[in-house]
């Protein structure tokens, strides 16, 4: 039977969708890259009787070695305390991997598989069509439909118009900006106009009602956004928590994206820049939501969550830190993809942990959805993994091996345990890729700079598995082109 796809001719139909291709499906997709189809499906129910809140808190371009955990805080001008006592208080990853670049790393984590799959591959420029198809189902859908109320307070990056907007894909109320920060610095700039490039909104909407303009995004605002969309967020969990409502917080800071302009309440706090002033103003934002979940007494049952969407910040003055890392977003290097992160759920997940096996941020809806007792989607191809055993240290192995990497819609690279094989060289955001002849083998615990590369070919063959893994789930399921409209109807 050729399994259908969710109706598109009713909004409603969309939030019914897991359940109807659950019910539908009579076919076995390969799921992941890594060909583990038995640790991705639908989730079972929560091992709990009370489903656990979800604060999870995303980071736009914080390199690795920023926040004091990771080797930063005061080395960068600015201690982060609250930061660095989440980490001690749960488990943190030392190697934690996102997509390249803003768009794409938040399209896998919202939907559970690779952006080359969605057509959310790049950020998107110059009017280009652009946003998840309204096919696509969001963690916040997934959870939405097993009970929990559901915020976005930020950074969007995965549509701008109705029918894309955060609301409209699982979200009940959302404030923020549905693109970049960069496009702050619009207004101010010589020669702008609105007549030719009009200015990014900050906007808000709730589900099932169109998204509202607030005011334009510009240098102003950026600097006091933050503070908002934190008190926002504060205040979101204050109401669900008061309801007796499980809760998914998607709180979307924009720092330290450029232009990294701290709130005006910090402005010279540290006496080292903007750049240490902005550190500080991030740990006290998440001070404040750790603070909000422990005062309404639901520190127990509140899975927190805090890490960055890819690696540094690059253009300066604002270039971030990649710690013992080379390169920054936009690029295969571990710089570009290795992120902190740090989960904290007391009693459940083990407190003060380092791990440096791998995991993908697109492998946190699966992971998510067996906690939560939400569905993942059958009736497509997922990458997304379940590290529910892992984080919860039942085992000390994560489900995961490796993964490809793209840049844009080019495959760049392929990691796989402590080796890399790149099939181009691009050392910054603005160099030209360069193919490889011979594609190069590092080793990353002999070579974390990825500077020599080895003759240990042998790894090539496990690689070149995980790529024709996934190249065989497109036979059936063609990837998304960017800017493909809605309705979008799924082959099979």
């Amino acid at each position: 039977m050729k399994l259908k796809c969710k109706p598109t001719s009713a909004r409603r139909s969309r939030f019914k969708r897991v359940l109807y291709s659950t019910v539908c499906a009579t076919s076995v997709f390969v799921l992941c890259v890594m060909a583990l189809p038995d640790r991705i499906g639908a989730a079972n129910s929560a091992p709990q009787a009370k489903k656990p809140n979800i604060l999870f808190i995303l980071v736009d371009n914080l390199g690795y070695g920023e926040i004091g955990a990771y080797g930063g805080g005061a080395t960068r001008g600015a201690p982060t305390p609250r930061i660095d006592s989440l980490a001690r208080s749960g488990t943190q990853l030392l190697n934690m991997n996102m997509e390249t670049q803003c768009t794409p790393s938040r399209s896998s984590l919202m939907t559970g598989r690779f952006s080359i799959r969605s057509g959310t591959y790049a950020v998107p420029f110059g009017g280009v069509p652009e946003g998840l198809t309204q096919w696509e189902v969001t963690i916040a859908e997934s959870l939405s439909e097993a009970g929990y109320a559901t915020a976005l307070h930020g950074k969007w990056h995965l549509g701008s118009h109705d029918g894309r907007l955060p609301n409209d894909q699982g979200f009940d109320e959302w404030y923020g900006i549905p693109r970049t920060t960069d496009e702050s610095r619009w207004p101010g700039s010589p020669g702008w106009s609105p007549d030719i490039a009009p200015p990014e909104k900050i906007m808000q909407g709730k589900r099932g009602e169109k998204s509202v303009a607030l005011k334009d995004y510009d240098i102003v605002q950026r600097r006091l956004i933050d503070a908002e969309i934190t008190k926002r967020s504060v205040g979101f969990m204050e109401r669900q928590a008061k309801a007796g409502k499980p809760f998914f917080m998607y709180a979307s800071l924009t720092q330290p994206h450029l232009p990294t302009e701290p709130n005006t309440s910090f402005k010279g706090k540290t006496g080292n820049g903007d750049w240490a002033d902005m550190l500080a103003e991030m740990d006290s934002n998440v001070g404040q939501m750790l603070d909000a979940v422990d005062k309404l007494g639901i520190a127990d049952n509140t899975i927190v969550i805090f890490t960055s969407d890819n690696g540094a910040e690059f253009i300066k003055p604002w270039d971030g830190w990649s710690g013992p890392w080379r390169g920054q977003y936009f690029t295969a290097l571990e710089g570009g993809i290795r992120v902190p992160f740090m989960i904290r759920w007391p009693g459940k997940v083990p407190a003060g942990r380092e791990s440096n096996e791998i995991v993908h941020g697109v492998d946190m809806f699966a992971t998510l959805a067996k906690i939560a007792g939400a569905q993942v989607p059958s009736d497509r191809p997922m990458d997304s993994i379940d590290h529910s055993d892992f984080l919860l240290g039942k085992t000390e192995k994560s489900a995961r091996e490796g993964f490809p990497i793209w840049c844009a819609d080019r495959l760049t690279a392929v990691k796989w345990r402590n080796w890399k094989l790149h099939f181009f060289r691009q050392e910054t955001m603005y160099d030209p890729p360069v193919k490889l002849g011979i594609p190069f083998i590092i080793n990353l615990y002999t070579d974390p700079r990825e500077e020599n590369p080895t003759a240990d070919s042998w790894v090539v063959t496990p690689m070149l598995k995980m790529v024709g893994a996934f190249n065989a789930t497109t036979k059936d399921h063609p990837l998304i082109q960017m800017g493909t409209p809605d309705p979008y109807t799924s082959p099979k």
